[in-house]
């Protein structure tokens, strides 16, 4: 098989991997037939995954719900952090006031959210 082109393709795929790995176990060599294809397929069935299901860049918003739950603060906890008033935190989560390069620069510093999500 040269590509995976379908989804039945890619079951089939899947299937065929769970059958190699049982039997390749801990034999990782070149010299084995079998690893050789379970290699192969693997590269194959990511390949497809990266066309038919990519992973979507999480919202700064969503990622700032997440962290803020991750620490345990609360909206007054982030507005103390990040040095703004309470209401302007509500105004960022609420999606009525843009963020600005500051309070990004400190979403980055104080609650370690990547930059290419805060750029986004």
């Amino acid at each position: 098989m040269k590509e995976v082109r379908t989804n039945q393709q890619y079951e089939e795929a899947l299937m065929k991997i769970e059958e190699l790995l049982v039997k390749v176990g801990d034999n990782h060599s070149y010299d084995n037939p079998e690893f050789v294809m379970l290699d192969r397929l693997s590269e194959l069935v990511a390949s497809y995954e990266d066309k038919h299901y990519k992973i979507q860049t999480p919202s700064l918003l969503d990622v700032i719900k997440l962290r803020m739950y991750e620490m345990g603060l609360k909206q007054s906890d982030l507005a103390e952090k990040l040095g703004v008033p309470k209401s302007r935190i509500s105004e960022y989560l609420g999606g009525k006031r843009d963020i600005t390069m500051d309070i990004a620069r400190k979403l980055h510093r104080k609650l370690n959210i990547d930059g290419d999500i805060i750029l986004q």
